[in-house]
């Protein structure tokens, strides 16, 4: 029997071809870009089949054609400039946000429930996808994927601009380059509850200037740090726009 045939009784490949919107010529790259690491699949050499090297492969791609299309489209920006507007395209929040857009997840095998999976699967497995492309397509089918679910649907370059993706790195590098000291004194605080807290207390010049509390460390400090940046929201953004 005809192997093309074979591949397209495979209900996979009408998933696959769905979401590409382009035939997919060689279906085994996709099927590893959506194996998880808990089915310990191996090769006949012994090494690991999963997605996480495709993630690998498929995070530069991405970045490679964001910077691409960044460069040819804003002509005037510095490096720095570039490379901040590019993390705010390709940050791991937008990508999460993209593979749960896309419904990724619904592809996955894997051994374990969907709810154990962390939130950053999303977008590891649209990142997965993208190294799956290139090694079936190449380059252009890349860039022509990207630039259909990415970039013309969600960049808006005048929009982006403004766009915040951590308050804690805005607040820190504005505390830096204005010779400001700042302190995040931050500890677990469970109190009554089953889940584990923590909260935060952030200091600027010795004051206390933001509290909060989150279920991880990371959430509390940006939490704390987006109530400081509101605070001084007048003064960062002034000086942004002065040194951008």
């Amino acid at each position: 029997m005809h192997l093309g045939f074979l591949k397209k009784k495979d209900p996979f490949y009408y998933s696959i071809k769905e979401l590409l919107n382009f035939k997919p010529k060689s279906l085994k790259f996709y099927k590893r870009a959506f194996t998880h690491r808990s089915l310990n699949k191996k090769d006949l050499n012994g090494l690991a089949v999963n997605y996480e090297r495709l993630e690998f492969l498929g995070d530069s791609i991405l970045s490679s054609i964001i910077s691409s299309y960044l460069f040819k489209n804003i002509p005037s920006g510095s490096e720095g400039y570039l490379t901040q507007m590019r993390a705010k395209i390709v940050s791991r929040n937008h990508l999460n946000e993209l593979g749960i857009e896309l419904d990724l997840l619904k592809l996955v095998q894997s051994k374990i429930s969907d709810e154990n999976f962390g939130d950053n699967i999303h977008g590891n497995l649209f990142e997965s996808l993208i190294g799956a492309i290139f090694l079936d397509r190449g380059y252009k089918f890349c860039k022509q994927f990207i630039h259909e679910k990415v970039i013309d649907p969600h960049v808006n370059l005048e929009r982006l601009k403004n766009k915040i993706i951590s308050y804690k790195s805005l607040f820190i590098e504005w505390c830096q380059k204005t010779k400001k000291n700042y302190l995040y004194q931050t500890q677990e605080d469970n109190g009554n509850e089953p889940i584990k807290y923590f909260s935060v207390k952030l200091f600027l010049d010795d004051k206390l200037v933001a509290k909060a509390r989150h279920t991880s460390k990371k959430k509390a400090e940006e939490k704390a740090s987006k109530r400081a940046f509101f605070m001084f929201q007048e003064d960062i953004l002034n000086y942004q726009n002065q040194n951008s």
